[in-house]
């Protein structure tokens, strides 16, 4: 094979190796592939944990610093809007600038800002360092989820490592609320901020050490201005919209007015994409009926999970008393199910495709829902709590690795960053839609016991459980739903293997 090889990826992409020195260094990347996607995961869990983390430290850091409840949600807003709003940037920002550059600078950035959140004195320094998380936080998601995408190019490789990618997003909800218990009651809220800067650091250390050199090349497309414009106006609007129906209710004006804004200009973008000569998003990123199906399983997996996270975790503070500790390693069962799902799922996918694995994990996590509705005031852990906790594990690790694997099967090595962007992307709007869905039809329930069997402590205590439960059926049918959609949407059969196919592409 001459040294003037081009390498190709599956769709044909070109990275030209032009010495002996640089197919020395392809050949010790490849080596390194599974250090790559430890050090993509480990990134990966930092944005992933950072959702969850600061939710249970935010009494603490609210009696600490004194701002009203009011200004508490804008924590958990302002960090959703920047990553939200600019996933589809810092994935293009990938491909076209690379995707080893935008990690590290994402990674740096991130660190910087939760040290600034952990020493913050005020309200407003703390709300400004949640939002640059999520600035940095858009910068790390997608180059982690590409880096894997042009690193693993065999099959069964492939729906092995991205299963654990997979994992790793399923479950760093629940090791944030674990990690957020843990340092809030035997350190500090600020631990919960802080402890982003080793991860991150040790994150940096792996980057310059273990992730292949760019194959510089000239940037021949220019950036869709407009494009980006007008998404992140779509996004903002629409993610805000969505997180005043909590407080504000689904029928608000600011509820209803700045989500119709948002679908709007989300429209808008699609008809500028197929005008513009450089899209931020290629209409060929989303016209593949695969990838379509993973998308769709990936929000509605975003979606039921808050579910689980929120709903149960204000059923076993609020009504078992347990501590922010004992709440946070109660959903260790949840990953245990994650992880033996994960180690089962690649051999599936390999040999059968990911249509099966998804719409199979779909309905299992719609039993685990099902399950948690039988909760009462005086259910126990063990027997009501614990088994659909597992099965729901079991049900959601065979969606995430699956889907996340598919959403980017195929595409060219140009559009990886994007086509991963969109992925963190769906995921994000799918978990602010199943906020916004599932708080109020919860809170609609709890309204409507009230109303009915009037106000006493009792009857107060009823009410809310009313609504987690009606929360969980709810749930469930999205997963039923779910299941649906992706069993139409995803193919049979299994993925084809490129016998020529470059073991990695440096970009």
């Amino acid at each position: 094979m001459s040294t003037e090889t081009a390498q190709l990826d599956r769709d044909g992409a070109a990275a030209t190796v032009g010495s002996p020195r640089d197919a020395e260094i392809a050949a010790t990347a490849h080596r390194r592939r599974w250090w790559v996607l430890g050090v993509a995961g480990l990134a990966q869990l930092i944005v992933v944990l950072d959702a969850t983390i600061v939710n249970i430290a935010l009494p603490t850091a609210q009696a600490s610093l004194g701002f009203s409840n009011d200004n508490r949600q804008w924590l958990i807003t302002g960090y959703a809007l920047a990553f939200g709003a600019l996933l589809l940037i810092g994935g293009r920002l990938s491909d076209l600038f690379g995707r080893r550059l935008m990690f590290t600078i994402g990674l740096l950035g991130f660190g910087a800002a939760s040290a600034l959140g952990g020493a913050a004195a005020s309200f407003e320094v703390l709300l400004a360092a949640r939002a640059l998380q999520g600035v940095f936080g858009a910068l790390i998601a997608p180059a982690a989820l590409s880096l894997l995408t042009v690193t693993f190019t065999d099959a069964k490789e492939r729906a092995r490592a991205f299963a654990v990618f997979g994992a790793v997003a399923g479950s760093g909800g629940a090791i944030g609320l674990i990690l957020g218990g843990a340092l809030t009651e035997y350190a500090s809220w600020r631990w919960c901020m802080f402890v982003n800067v080793p991860l991150a650091a040790l994150a940096v250390v792996g980057a310059a050490v273990l992730l292949p050199r760019q194959v510089k090349a000239a940037v021949t497309q220019s950036f869709d201005v407009l494009g980006s414009i007008v998404i992140v106006l779509g996004l903002v609007s629409l993610v805000y919209g969505l997180a005043q129906a909590e407080t504000e209710g689904f029928a608000s004006p600011i509820t209803l007015g700045f989500t119709a804004a948002g679908v709007v200009l989300i429209g808008i973008f699609g008809l500028v994409e197929t005008r513009v000569a450089h899209p931020l998003l290629p209409v060929r990123i989303l016209a593949d009926r695969t990838r379509g199906g993973a998308y769709a399983a990936v929000a509605v997996i975003g979606a039921g999970m808050f579910a689980v996270f929120l709903f149960l975790t204000y059923y076993m503070s609020a009504t078992l008393a347990f501590t922010p500790l004992q709440t946070g390693f109660a959903f260790l069962p949840m990953i245990g199910g994650i992880m033996i799902s994960v180690q089962l799922t690649p051999a599936v996918v390999s040999r059968i495709g990911a249509k099966v694995p998804v719409t199979i994990g779909m309905l299992v996590a719609a039993a685990g829902m099902l399950y948690l509705t039988r909760l009462d005031l005086t259910s126990s852990y063990v027997t009501d709590i614990l088994p659909g906790l597992i099965v729901m594990g079991l049900g959601i690790g065979a969606v995430m690795g699956t889907a996340f694997g598919a959403a980017t099967l195929g595409v060219n090595a140009a559009d990886a960053g994007v086509a991963s962007a969109v992925v963190n992307t769906v995921q994000q709007i799918g978990g602010s839609v199943g906020t916004a869905v599932l708080s109020a039809v919860s809170a609609a329930a709890a309204t409507s016991y009230l109303s009915a069997n009037g106000t006493t402590p009792a009857t107060a205590a009823q009410a809310a459980m009313d609504s987690y439960t009606t929360a969980f059926w709810w749930a469930a049918g999205i997963f039923t739903l779910g299941a649906v959609v992706c069993g139409l949407l995803l193919r049979h059969g299994a993925v084809a293997v490129d016998p020529d196919a470059p073991k990695v592409v440096a970009h």
